[in-house]
């Protein structure tokens, strides 16, 4: 009997954009995992359709042996869920052999953020060089407005640099930011962050005259017609390099980790901090209860009567 299980797959993926609106990038994440596995059942004259717990089990087992981390094991084990759910729900099976299967223990690693100053550092370069008068300033004020959006929204790359145009017809100091699953959040703007996109996007209005028109804020000849994020990170590290800093240290992601990270540290509400990364779910944001940890340490050897009465005694 032939294999249809390639067939399924694209299915599932049909499903997962048309009902789940999963973005590309989820997209192509399921498929070259689901692709994996079945090529992993096929050596052992199996296929998604037939396997069991214990071929699912020994898939994540061979895994591990080659070195993945617990993180991306995790990762599969959830493409595999939702499939076999999928595949459960249209009657293309009578179970769901992941079910039983116990997610990795994977090792909860703190994420790398920037300090205060050394984003003021990098935003003061970015400004300056936004202000030269000459040829690429479009480039040099679009990097500009780039950063002050990151930093003061968040937002994750990929929601920046597809930023449609018409973000620039609001008025007031949000901004409406479309989402993973198609979710819409309002996050607000910094004055600085304000100023460097009307800064851009008057230097952009005068190079429309001679290209043509964009529906996006940050236009590029390429097959998206936006900015390709891989562009952006690679122009941060450019910038980083000349603002005198470790650029392996530095990346759009890291920069969204230090809004987050800059936010809790100076008072605000874990839960505000969810609904402005787009988290789902408070379980993702609490990778940052680390700052929350040391700022209460903080309050209480400032504030508590018996530490100042230890500090005066001393």
């Amino acid at each position: 009997m032939a294999d249809l299980s390639r067939a399924h797959i694209e299915a599932f993926l049909e499903m997962m954009s048309a009902e789940r609106g999963a973005a590309g990038n989820t997209l192509s994440s399921y498929q070259r995992d689901l692709d994996d596995l079945h090529g992993f059942l096929a050596g052992q004259d199996k296929s998604p359709l037939n396997a069991s717990s214990t071929d699912l089990s020994a898939y994540l087992a061979h895994l591990n042996s080659q070195g993945f981390a617990a993180s991306s094991q995790a990762r599969r084990l959830s493409a595999m869920r939702q499939f076999y759910k999928f595949l459960y729900a249209e009657g293309l099976r009578g179970d769901d052999p992941s079910s039983i299967l116990d997610a990795p223990k994977k090792s909860r690693s703190l994420p790398k953020t920037m300090s205060e100053e050394d984003v003021t550092r990098l935003l003061e370069l970015a400004a300056a060089e936004a202000s030269q008068v000459g040829p690429d300033q479009l480039t040099r004020l679009r990097m500009h407005a780039l950063l002050e959006l990151l930093y003061a929204t968040g937002m994750r790359v990929s929601e920046l640099v597809s930023l449609p145009a018409k973000v620039l017809d609001q008025e007031g100091r949000f901004l409406m930011i479309r989402g993973k699953g198609n979710k819409e959040r309002l996050v607000p703007l910094s004055r600085s962050a304000i100023a460097a996109m009307k800064a851009y996007a008057q230097a952009r209005t005068a190079a429309i005259a001679k290209t043509g028109d964009s529906p996006w804020l940050f236009p590029s000849s390429g097959k998206e017609g936006y900015l390709p994020r891989q562009v952006f990170a690679r122009d941060l590290k450019a910038l980083a390099a000349r603002a005198g800093l470790k650029t392996t240290a530095i990346s759009p992601h890291v920069m969204r980790h230090a809004f987050a990270s800059h936010l809790l540290q100076n008072g605000a509400d874990l839960r505000v901090v969810q609904e402005l990364l787009g988290h789902s779910d408070i379980s993702t944001t609490q990778i940052y209860t680390h700052v929350l940890e040391e700022r209460l340490r903080e309050l209480v050897e400032t504030h508590h009567p018996l530490a100042k009465q230890a500090k005066n005694a001393d």
